[in-house]
């Protein structure tokens, strides 16, 4: 009985195995026909899906304008610490202190790409952007400043 059982789950797993390898016999017979894609030769055709996330990017328009209002919900809705957010308070034309973003400070290395903290966006100011290749030697390269240097919030949002 045992010795039975035994053989037959040795049988299994050479059944098995040579139906995995079917495939790769076949492809090694018929090597015209090429089924990956071989990176990073084809960079400039790479197209990623809509729905990959790759790090986390501040939209500013061609003036260095952004509208980031420092409100934190980005931060707030991080799960894990990735978005610390800096603020200031400006004074505006009629005397009124106003808060303002000072830095955006994004942690690349801490961050899961789970786009909570766009979808917590008030002003949709922050995006996902499709950028993928992050190989650092240097881990402190990983930490971002988002906000351009000069740059302020755009007229009419509050």
């Amino acid at each position: 009985m045992f010795i039975t059982n035994y053989i037959k789950e040795i049988f299994n797993g050479v059944k098995s195995l040579l139906t995995g390898m079917r495939i790769t016999g076949y492809y090694f017979v018929h090597p015209k026909e090429i089924i990956t894609e071989q990176y990073p030769d084809n960079r400039a055709t790479l197209k990623m899906a809509n729905r990959f996330r790759g790090e986390v990017v501040m939209i500013h328009n061609e003036n260095n304008e952004h509208a980031c209002t420092g409100c934190s919900a980005c931060e707030l809705a991080c799960p894990n610490g990735t978005i610390k957010i800096i603020n200031k308070f400006d004074i505006n034309a009629e005397g009124k202190k106003k808060k303002a973003i000072d830095t955006f400070v994004y942690h690349l290395e801490l961050c899961t790409m789970c786009n909570l903290c766009v979808i917590a966006c008030p002003t949709d100011t922050i995006k996902m952007d499709q950028t993928f290749e992050h190989s650092v030697f240097d881990r402190s390269q990983l930490t971002k400043v988002l906000n351009r240097p000069g740059s302020k919030i755009k007229a009419g949002v509050e």
